[in-house]
């Protein structure tokens, strides 16, 4: 068996181990011997294991074990995660070495378990059954290290594997290394390639957070702006609107318009005014003309009996009437002693 062969053997060959070989057959013709070109080795009993796997695997796919819609979401931010595995082995270090280096405050709660031989099912049954009961653990992982495909076959039970899916909290499974698969890794929720890489997904770390964090104060910012721009529009709106529904303001309108209408009413008055004081003076003039006082200033007089009655015709008196004058400065008693008609033209 070449070098280039034998890196995928996972056990270390040793006298006496029966094992099932598969490769090529040749012949040295120099010494007329056979011999086998080895490709891959295995325990005798691991294509067993593989078919019983693969047996179990189709059972429970039927059955709809692996469905992803039935798969539970991780929480983004778990406060307490319950892990499963051995409390001696390299994975229980991997995976609490890497939650506090991505998040220090995160709480750990560590439930040790067989992760290997016949036993092993029951008790990380039992260790499930524990974690997931408690109302604090918000994420459990199970798991453990590589190793052989016979030492890792225990994560293969069928028990184990329901036990998972009835679960209530939610579960990552990290089996052995990448290229191992396991039932638990069909069943669980998350199937992780090694404990590490479960701490990775169990929990962001504090340099996402904080770019997580920024971006989010970034969009809180922008968003808080568009929407005091957008209230300030509208609020100017309002005040626009307020502004000329006002009453205030329309009554100060109704005031301006009021005084327009005064004063042309106060010019229309005065117009009227001054038309009519000119008709006024036209007919004082008009009156003064005909004025017997204004007559009288000018010497003449006026003759009346003591009735008033205007004397304007020698008709209208008698012999002996007595009759009165009035002259500019008073009024002059007398009586009729003669009377000459005056016929003129």
């Amino acid at each position: 068996m070449f070098e280039s062969d034998n890196g995928s053997i996972d056990f270390v060959p040793s006298n006496g181990l029966k094992v099932v070989i598969s490769g090529s057959l040749s012949v040295y013709e120099k010494d007329g011997t056979y011999q086998i070109y080895v490709k891959l080795m295995k325990k005798q009993g691991l294509g067993d294991l593989y078919k019983k796997f693969n047996l179990l695997k189709e059972k429970l796919d039927k059955e709809g074990l692996f469905l992803l819609e039935k798969k539970k979401p991780l929480p983004y931010m778990p406060k307490k995660i319950g892990v499963v595995t051995s409390s001696s082995g390299a994975a229980i270090r991997d995976i609490v070495s890497v939650l506090k280096r991505r998040f220090p405050p995160v709480e750990i709660l560590i439930y040790p378990s067989l992760v290997q031989g016949d036993n092993a099912p029951k008790d990380i049954i039992k260790s499930l059954t524990y974690l997931d009961k408690r109302e604090d653990v918000d994420l459990i992982i199970v798991g453990r290290g590589g190793g052989s495909y016979d030492e890792l076959f225990c994560f293969n039970d069928e028990a184990l594997a329901r036990a998972i899916y009835s679960l209530k909290t939610p579960v990552i499974s990290a089996v052995g290394h990448e290229s191992d698969f396991t039932i638990c890794d069909l069943v669980a929720d998350v199937r992780a390639a090694t404990p590490s890489a479960a701490a990775e997904l169990a929990i962001p770390s504090r340099t996402s957070l904080r770019k997580e964090l920024l971006n989010l104060i970034v969009k809180i910012e922008k968003r808080t702006y568009r929407k005091i721009k957008d209230d300030f529009s509208y609020l100017e709106g309002l005040e626009k609107k307020l502004f000329y529904l006002n009453p205030i303001q329309k009554i100060n309108d109704k005031r301006v318009h009021l005084d327009k209408l005064f004063k042309r009413l106060e010019h229309s008055i005065a117009l009227k005014i001054l038309g009519e004081e000119k008709k006024l003076l036209s007919l004082y003039n008009r009156l003064n003309i005909k004025n017997p006082e204004l007559s009288i200033q000018r010497g003449y007089s006026l003759v009346f009996t003591e009735d008033k009655h205007l004397i304007n015709s020698v008709a209208n008196v008698n012999i002996d009437d007595d009759l009165y004058i009035r002259v500019k400065d008073g009024i002059i008693k007398t009586r009729v002693l003669k009377i000459k008609e005056d016929k003129i033209g």
